[in-house]
């Protein structure tokens, strides 16, 4: 009756222990906020009551260990599927950095390009469009890729550098990680530009540091704000809080965000 069915409840959430376990080990734990944490710190609270209570009936206790052994299995199942993603991810990165740079440069573009078209174009933050994982993107060739791409800055200052503004364009437009650090990098080397009154015109204030010129960072800046309506609303959004940051100007030649607004709004 009422004893079984608890001991019923109890053998169901003892199988639930091993993957509890694993998550509680993975590098998802740094991402968890506080109600997250607070349940993950319930449920080990609850295990603790289990084992305090049934360390004494050795029954109850074979039937919990017969339960975590038929769930033994399934976790070293999904345990070898990750390690054999984590090993196709350090065999693509491993590729990628024996090829000439404008040629990996070339296979990533492509490759991101395709995956993101096979999404449906949107750009929700699941799938290899986004922040999230799926077995044929994110998980197998996508997340590698982006994550090859975006840890080392001057790789991806050279692979922003070398590509049109229409297809960055197109990527960020697909990946939202993409999006974020292709922004960041504009917006850097924008910083980099100053007004020279004499010549009417945004000039490079540093020669070394700003790789862009006034020309390519509008075209650049203008591929982003014709691409989907969020991706436009994004940048426009960036520039208008580097506008205010600067001073709100509504003149030309006194902020290169104010006179970027001014240009992607016309």
């Amino acid at each position: 009756g009422r004893q079984s069915g608890a001991m019923a409840a109890a053998l169901g959430r003892v199988a639930e222990l091993p993957s509890l376990l694993a998550l509680s080990r993975s590098a998802l734990v740094r991402h968890w906020d506080p109600p997250t944490l607070d349940r993950a710190l319930e449920w080990a609270r609850y295990f603790q009551y289990l084992h305090d209570r049934f360390r004494a009936r050795p029954q109850l206790r074979e039937a919990l260990g017969r339960r975590l052994r038929r769930a033994q299995p399934l976790r070293e199942e999904q345990e070898e599927e990750e390690e054999e993603g984590a090993g196709r991810a350090r065999w693509l990165c491993g590729a990628l950095e024996r090829l000439p740079p404008p040629r990996a440069f070339a296979v990533v573009a492509a490759a991101l390009a395709l995956l993101g078209q096979g999404a449906g174009g949107e750009r929700d933050g699941s799938g290899p469009h986004g922040n999230g994982a799926s077995a044929a993107g994110d998980g197998c060739v996508a997340g590698p890729m982006l994550s090859w791409l975006l840890g080392n800055v001057e790789r991806f200052s050279a692979f922003c550098l070398c590509l049109p503004g229409s297809l960055l364009a197109s990527l960020a437009g697909h990946y939202s990680q993409f999006s974020r650090s292709y922004l960041d990098l504009l917006t850097g080397w924008g910083s980099h530009l100053h007004y020279d009154p004499l010549q009417g015109r945004w000039v490079k204030s540093c020669l070394e540091k700003a790789e862009l010129s006034w020309e390519e960072l509008r075209e650049r800046i203008s591929c982003l704000c014709q691409g989907s309506a969020l991706l436009r609303e994004q940048t426009q959004a960036a520039l208008k809080v580097l506008k205010t940051q600067d001073g709100d100007f509504q003149v030309r030649g006194l902020s290169v965000w104010t006179d970027l607004l001014m240009e992607v709004e016309e």
